[in-house]
């Protein structure tokens, strides 16, 4: 039986990214054809190793699509049933920071970026995009992600963990997202694994996300995109920000 961690009730295709529901994305997944599931996620890169250059990078799990049936089209849709590294994480919100474009990834520094491909239309990179800022906004997974000053956007992940087999009660807690969201400038992914106490990736990955990339952002000089009245900084939520101003 496939749940959700709380109940949402009716929702659009926006609520059920930015209230993570595990049953809406199961629902939207079974309307896609197996292959074209498939062959889009190989197209994240997932499946594959990432080719950085790094030794020992492995490509993750994702079985052929002919061997899936319909209870793992429903669970690869929010992660359960494949395995992907946090860079093959990181690299996939390329196509949602760009307009749609994945580009190879590099421990080197280059001069310029490498040439990219395009994997999803501008039409749905923007719409994503949308839906991935509103997961850090009030009534998101992952108000704890925000930046004050900056528009953030990504999204929240608490996985469960296979040992020998079987999934037992321990998890990996994630979040994955970029900045600033009117102009991205960097991709960043946090995985915390095995959190004590709380192990939701919005309570636990989510604060890390905040503190890393807007350190980053202010060491790189890039302009604030966000009035600083509406915006919740590391550790805060909606309630606290109102009171404040």
């Amino acid at each position: 039986t496939i749940n959700d961690a709380h109940a949402i009730g009716t929702a659009t295709v926006e609520q059920i990214i930015q209230k993570s529901s595990n049953v809406g994305t199961a629902k939207i997944a079974l309307m896609l054809d197996r292959e074209y599931h498939w062959n889009f996620l190989r197209s994240a890169g997932f499946g594959e190793p990432p080719r950085t250059g790094f030794p020992g990078e492995v490509g993750g799990r994702l079985r052929a699509w002919k061997n899936w049936v319909p209870v793992d089209q429903a669970t690869i849709s929010y992660g359960h049933g494949i395995s992907v590294s946090l860079m093959q994480m990181a690299r996939s919100y390329q196509m949602f920071a760009t307009d749609g474009e994945m580009r190879p990834v590099t421990f080197t520094r280059l001069v310029a970026p490498l040439p990219g491909k395009k994997v999803i239309s501008t039409e749905t990179a923007r719409a994503v995009r949308k839906m991935l800022e509103m997961v850090t906004q009030p009534g998101g997974t992952a108000t704890k992600a925000q930046v004050v000053g900056y528009r953030v956007a990504g999204k929240t992940g608490t996985a469960t963990k296979l040992e020998n087999g079987v999934y037992v009660k321990k998890y990996v807690a994630s979040f994955a997202g970029f900045a600033p969201v009117s102009d991205p400038r960097l991709i960043v992914a946090v995985m915390v694994d095995e959190p004590s106490g709380t192990y939701y990736g919005g309570q636990v990955a989510a604060p890390v996300f905040s503190n890393v990339i807007a350190g980053s952002l202010r060491m790189l000089g890039v302009p604030p995109d966000a009035p600083v009245g509406n915006a919740i900084g590391p550790g805060q939520d909606a309630q606290e920000v109102k009171e404040e101003t």
